[in-house]
């Protein structure tokens, strides 16, 4: 019960220049999957590639797959003067140059979101908990829709688009929720208002199934699990495991205790909104609100009382070392974090705008790959 699956997101760059590639590079990509096989995967844009994780019992073993992925594509990328980097916007991506990957189902979202479709040069993390019962899902969605802004602030490694400084620390989902079905979930009480809305929409042929729905949050279409969408992909490997830790024990806890967060309402739904916002903005500088007492806490204030109710779920999953190293992350801070700081050293020391911007890129291409095979 509760196992877990993990997918990310990478961007694919040309080595030389910096800039994301706008045409997959055949032999790399032909390569990677004669060793990756169906755990590697091709995104709606060509310069996106995506990893999945089997269901895993332990993360542990989550872990050690994801290092597996980033360390032979990272070797690969380089045989073909290609790199990788796990980030939720590329500094060196521009939107008007992309290009689809030929594939029905692209073709079909494409031709239905035009433009906003080839803006979507974004990468997240997926993270799947296994939750069997459907009903129980759509419950499960309501009341860990709070706690989406906190793991949103956690993974923030999205602060430049289109060569550009946003001033944000997470502007992925600002350009995402330009797409429809995005955001938070809908405030939906029971599995017979979510069949209500998806029956509407596929008897009037918006869309053909429900994984068209991009929630934030939403229950898996092709796997018995909770599907975790508002994470960007994180650079460093043992954020993402932390972050996916963390959602995995906030369903154990909120599975196990179905009192927890049952008030949650239009209000809280409201609030949360606006958390999501300032987790876009500040990252874990951000100061939520709680939906419940509606009351300000910072990052670390909502993280610690957290911890207090999920100790026995972070025990019973063995996670109690991914939840030290969010400690670690609220304290020093995100991939943003550091790619700005990459970006302002660069630029203190005289150099150009450019040349800032690939120094960033050389960073999170280092971070990606560099990890020790044991958690940190």
């Amino acid at each position: 019960m509760y196992s877990i699956g993990i997918e990310e997101e990478y961007f694919v760059f040309d080595a030389a220049s910096r800039r994301a590639v706008t045409h997959v590079n055949k032999k790399f990509l032909a390569q990677a999957q004669e060793i990756l096989g169906d755990r590697l995967m091709t995104e709606m844009l060509q310069s996106q590639i995506e990893v999945a994780t089997p269901p895993c019992a332990e993360l542990r073993d989550a872990r050690r797959h994801l290092a597996h992925y980033r360390s032979t594509l990272a070797a690969i990328a380089r045989n073909h003067r290609l790199g990788i980097a796990a980030l939720g916007t590329f500094p060196l991506a521009f939107w008007p140059e992309q290009v689809m990957t030929p594939k029905a189902r692209y073709g079909a979202i494409m031709d239905d979101l035009q433009m906003i479709g080839m803006r979507n040069m974004l990468c997240g993390m997926h993270v799947h908990v296994e939750v069997p019962d459907v009903g129980k899902r759509i419950d499960l969605i309501m009341r860990l829709t709070p706690y989406l802004p906190l793991l949103l602030a956690l993974s923030t490694s999205s602060p430049f688009w289109q060569g550009h400084v946003t001033g944000l620390h997470g502007y992925r989902l600002a350009a995402y929720d330009e797409l429809p079905r995005t955001g938070l979930p809908e405030l939906f009480h029971s599995e017979d208002e979510y069949r209500q809305y998806v029956d509407a929409l596929t008897w009037a042929e918006i869309i053909p199934d429900a994984s068209y729905i991009w929630w934030a949050l939403r229950p898996s279409t092709a796997n018995p699990t909770l599907e975790l969408r508002v994470a960007d992909t994180c650079t460093q490997i043992d954020d993402a495991v932390a972050i996916a830790a963390l959602f995995r024990c906030l369903v154990r806890a909120l599975d196990r205790d179905r009192a927890l967060n049952s008030g949650f309402d239009r209000v809280g739904r409201a609030i949360t909104v606006e958390n999501k916002w300032h987790a876009q903005r500040y990252g874990v500088g951000a100061i939520f609100v709680d939906p419940f007492a509606r009351s300000p806490r910072t990052v670390k204030e909502w993280l610690d009382e957290v911890f207090d109710f999920i100790a026995e779920d972070a025990a019973a999953l063995n996670c109690e070392q991914e939840m030290a190293r969010l400690q670690r992350i609220v304290a020093a801070g995100t991939s943003a974090d550091r790619q700005i700081a990459v970006f302002e050293k660069s630029k203190l020391a005289g150099r150009q705008r450019l040349k800032a911007l690939k120094d960033v890129v050389d960073w999170a291409a280092s971070e990606t790959q560099n990890f020790s095979e044991k958690a940190v």
